[in-house]
């Protein structure tokens, strides 16, 4: 039986953030219990691993569905966080749109038009991924620090220990 409680009951034009483990799947309420969402076709509850085999996918559909075959097991929240940083599209806007886009297949990129991208674009006007954002700045932080470590090695080398054989050969003979 599916469960019927919300920390917070979502509202029409609502952000729905499901952790899926590794990465977190989002939707757009739409009322009635349903949610509107761009599904890769490896995209589902349960799905576990085979959900980031997304990453190679180029087309998603966009899906109506029950929120609970969405969020199936999964936490979810509503997380419209967001609105502190654009301005809300009028509801009726967002919902009249998300519609449209039902059952229509999309192109999908992980990076630059994945589901939170959907539903940001749906809800502000503004495509925008804050996961990505996050993986790629944390990917930029794992690279500076390693150039860095690198950098300071080199450094290091040049100071204390790079010496020329040659060099090293005529302090022995001194």
């Amino acid at each position: 039986m599916a469960p019927t409680l919300y920390d917070k009951k979502p509202e029409p034009g609502d952000l729905i953030e499901i952790f899926r483990g590794k990465y977190q799947h989002w939707a757009l309420y739409v009322g009635d219990g349903f949610v509107v969402h761009l599904a890769p076709p490896s995209e589902g509850p349960g799905a576990g691993a085979n959900s980031m085999m997304s990453v190679l996918s180029d087309k998603a559909k966009v899906k109506k569905e029950e929120i609970w075959d969405v969020v199936g097991h999964d936490q979810w929240c509503v997380n419209n966080q967001l609105d502190e940083k654009y301005q809300v599209r009028p509801i009726r806007e967002i919902l009249r749109e998300a519609q449209a886009y039902v059952d229509q297949e999309m192109p999908y990129c992980v990076f630059r038009g994945n589901c939170e991208h959907f539903v940001t674009d749906l809800r502000y006007g503004k495509a925008e991924s804050r996961q990505v954002r996050q993986a790629v700045e944390t990917v930029g932080m794992a690279a500076m620090v390693g150039f860095g470590v690198l950098a300071v090695a080199g450094i290091a080398v040049s100071i204390f220990g790079g010496g020329s054989k040659k060099k090293n050969e005529e302090e022995e003979y001194k």
